[in-house]
């Protein structure tokens, strides 16, 4: 069994945020047990991951080990790789910065012909009591390295256009996540220790093992993607197929449980934003907190047969990148850290920043940020640009 690494001491760059945004430093962590991080962050280690949350789970290990099998490993940062890692060349210590990707993948596409629209970078600074979300805009407009593995010859596209060029050519999930990790690193600096590829549709059958997920919908918005058909959810597609008749589906400003398809519907609307993509993002990152939430305070994570099946379910929506480190490995090195609040950060100020052409550009704050971020110092950076934090009030 694999011992969890002597908690590091706490960071003096450790950042709470107050009313009005303030934001200030936190003083040192008491001796009391708050909620792991990890059951805080996201489904994509958050499901995984939220098994650490169970630290006095019988067996828990077992149940681990036993249930791994389900998720698909794959290379996918490539040679965006750190070149250093924690003490003694251990990755679980130090700094941690993951890529995570969300793809949109139905029967229907080819496994080829698919963006990431989502694209959100974790980090966790070396103290390991604090963690981050950066939003990299799918709009935004980047020099695409050429990836030799699929002869694409490179060129200027949109970030989210990256993942669909890596995997063209046989490149699939894998070369278009390669493609993706260089494309930002090209453009941001910014590597990684491991990554993920988030399969929103496949989520369905983690929000249905939990029973359903609170959300809160912000904006009155119709659906681009499904439609009532016989008072029954359906794609567009599969509708036209049926042959009769349609009606709308709209998301109504409130907070409700919502089952797997409305949640996952909601969380994937852009049009009819009043921030577009931007707005889209906040929904995401809500979906992914209250799957977290929701397994953590129903009591699941103490009961070894509910967190095999939530494992499972997680299994089928994401393929994942430990950096080499194996996946149970990962998760209990990390139980015994402690967070507070995740911290969301916008970039570009969660407004649209053109160039003229329908893509966007990074603007020098945000690129000062994820300078900040390699250089593990994004505490400090807040502290001086308290604006970078997304507000999460809810109607």
């Amino acid at each position: 069994m694999t011992v969890a690494p002597p908690r590091p001491p706490a960071s003096q760059d450790r950042v709470a945020v107050g009313h009005g945004g303030l934001v200030a430093p936190l003083a040192p962590p008491s001796k009391k047990r708050r909620s792991p991080l990890w059951a805080r962050l996201t489904v994509v280690l958050g499901v995984l991951l939220m098994l650490a949350s169970g630290a006095g789970l019988a067996g828990g290990k077992w149940v681990l080990d036993s249930t791994t099998s389900a998720v698909t490993q794959q290379d996918l940062i490539g040679n965006t790789k750190k070149t250093t890692t924690g003490k003694g060349g251990d990755p679980l210590k130090g700094p941690i910065d993951l890529l995570l990707l969300g793809v949109d993948a139905r029967k229907r596409w080819a496994v080829d012909d698919l963006r990431s629209d989502t694209i959100i970078v974790l980090h966790i600074p070396a103290s390991h009591d604090q963690a981050y979300l950066v939003s990299i805009p799918r709009d935004t407009q980047m020099q695409v390295p050429a990836f030799a593995k699929n002869g694409y010859p490179g060129g200027v596209a949109k970030a989210n256009e990256a993942f669909f060029h890596g995997a063209q050519n046989g490149g699939g999930w894998a070369g278009g996540a390669q493609l993706m990790a260089e494309t930002i690193k090209a453009n941001t600096g910014m590597s990684f220790d491991g990554a993920a590829i988030i399969d929103f549709a496949g989520f369905k059958g983690v929000i249905e093992a939990l029973g359903g997920v609170r959300m809160c919908v912000k904006q009155r918005v119709k659906s681009h993607h499904m439609v009532w058909v016989d008072g029954k959810p359906l794609f567009l597609a599969e509708a036209r197929k049926t042959g009769k008749p349609t009606k709308p589906i709209w998301h109504e400003v409130g907070c409700k449980n919502m089952e797997g398809w409305e949640a996952l519907d909601y969380s994937r609307q852009r049009y009819g934003l009043t921030n577009g993509d931007y707005d889209r993002q906040d929904n995401q990152r809500q979906l992914i907190k209250a799957m977290a939430k929701k397994a953590s305070s129903t009591g699941a994570l103490t009961n070894p047969l509910k967190v095999a099946q939530l494992i499972k379910a997680a299994g089928k929506a994401f393929v994942l990148d430990t950096g080499g480190v194996p996946v149970a490995d990962f998760v209990f090195g990390l139980k015994g850290i402690a967070a507070n609040d995740l911290v969301l950060l916008r970039t570009n100020k969660g407004t649209f920043a053109g160039n003229g052409a329908g893509r966007e550009t990074i603007t020098p704050e945000s690129m000062e940020m994820f300078k900040a971020l390699q250089e593990d110092k994004l505490g400090e950076f807040i502290v001086n640009h308290p604006d970078v934090i997304a507000n999460e009030k809810q109607p």
